[in-house]
């Protein structure tokens, strides 16, 4: 009769929090998560209060903010901006428009600065558009105005990129994104016209095919940012990836995945983030 209840106990299977725990091992380094399914309310974390480094997540908040002097009638998204070559990140930074001009001193409207930020992830970019609207602090108001307190943006990439331990002042708790896509997706913050705009450049992001989205089923809608830091004698800060994955049965999960301070090679850690993705979708998938 003693063998019952410890059959029933290995049959259990483990919590989403738990097999989070036992997927971030891998990582050699420190794994956040946050999980909430919109329709419902349920949800689920592991170091979900923690501060990590957002990296180019960041662009994701800053996107928002551009988009909010563009509804207020400050910019608009035809506007040409002259991208100056003191705009421009460092070398070893990512950025396909100073690749394309690198001479610089050419004229790219906003949208075009936002599809670059966006789904391109460009530093350059990013930077030209913080210049726009009055600088990081700015953005950083904007995105504490929508209640989402456990945010900091507060370094340029040209000061973040040369300057890796320097990231962690643009920090992100797993939770305050998950919020602010929550926000971002339900809250109308933004006028009709800005958000199907972003919405798009982030379903059509480019990098992340190895993270949120690769164990999901071919063809699962992904609205996502990433964020990778460099990696200095093995050590990577950041490899990162959050966003709102559409449900077969057409509810919405939004997940926030941060790894930080890792030893692993990159294919571990975007792993770990699929793995992880793969993980809530099974369990809020029924």
């Amino acid at each position: 009769m003693l063998i019952c209840p410890l059959v029933s106990i290995a049959q259990q299977k483990p919590s989403l929090p738990q097999q989070f725990a036992a997927i971030a091992k891998a990582s050699k380094g420190t794994v956040g998560v946050s999980v909430l399914v919109l329709e419902n309310g349920e949800k689920a974390g592991l170091n979900n209060n923690r501060q990590f480094p957002m990296q180019s997540v960041y662009k994701f908040p800053i996107a928002m903010a551009v988009l909010q002097q563009v509804d207020q009638g400050k910019l608009q998204l035809q506007q040409p901006v002259k991208v100056l070559p003191s705009d421009y990140i460092p070398p070893s930074g990512h950025s396909p428009l100073r690749d394309k001009y690198p001479a610089g001193n050419v004229d790219v409207s906003v949208a075009e600065l936002l599809r670059y930020n966006v789904a391109e992830s460009d530093g350059s970019a990013c930077d030209v558009l913080l210049r726009l609207i009055g600088g990081t602090k700015v953005a950083d108001r904007y995105v504490h105005s929508l209640g989402i307190k456990d945010m900091a943006i507060a370094l340029t990439e040209q000061v973040q990129v040369p300057n890796e331990p320097m990231q962690y002042q643009n920090w992100s708790t797993p939770d305050a994104m998950t919020a602010l896509f929550k926000k971002f997706y339900t809250g109308h913050v933004l006028s009709d016209s800005s958000y199907n705009f972003l919405l798009d450049l982030l379903v059509n992001s480019g990098p992340g095919a190895r993270r949120l989205k690769a164990q999901l089923p071919k063809g699962t809608v992904v609205a996502h940012k990433t964020g990778t830091s460099g990696t200095d004698n093995g050590l990577t800060r950041a490899t990162n990836d959050a966003g709102i994955i559409t449900l077969p049965n057409g509810q919405h999960m939004v997940i926030s995945v941060f790894v930080k301070d890792s030893y692993a090679d990159q294919e571990t850690r975007e792993k770990v983030i699929a793995d992880i993705a793969k993980a809530a979708w099974d369990h809020f998938v029924h």
